[in-house]
């Protein structure tokens, strides 16, 4: 049974920084592409970060400079590294693990940019 669980949201003022894990289970790690994606109340969702099997990262245009994707085999997991929060980072961030038709979604953690 695959199982993609995220961690490490809470509440952060404007300008902090935050960091993000997502643990993966069920699937051999290394060889699907990771990403995390958000999803803001009455948006649609957005992607934050991929990283591929291969260790290549990009990233949404918001998020440049701001955001750390990084992924560690070992223990099948990513994180997510972000500095300089905004109030418009505030929303539901997802990890998804992908891998030809095989796509994977976890419930997502949320995240609160506020004073």
């Amino acid at each position: 049974q695959v199982q993609i669980v995220e961690s490490g949201g809470d509440l952060v003022q404007p300008g902090g920084s935050l960091r993000l894990s997502c643990a993966a289970s069920g699937i051999i790690f290394s060889t699907y592409d990771m990403g995390w994606y958000r999803q803001a109340p009455g948006k649609q969702r957005e992607l934050v970060s991929v990283i591929t099997r291969g260790g290549t990262t990009n990233y949404g245009e918001s998020m440049k400079g701001r955001f750390t994707m990084s992924r560690d085999n070992a223990k099948n997991a990513v994180y997510l590294q972000m500095s300089s929060l905004k109030p418009e980072d505030t929303a539901v961030y997802y990890c998804n693990a992908r891998k030809g038709v095989r796509n994977f979604w976890g419930k997502g953690t949320l995240v609160t940019v506020s004073s």
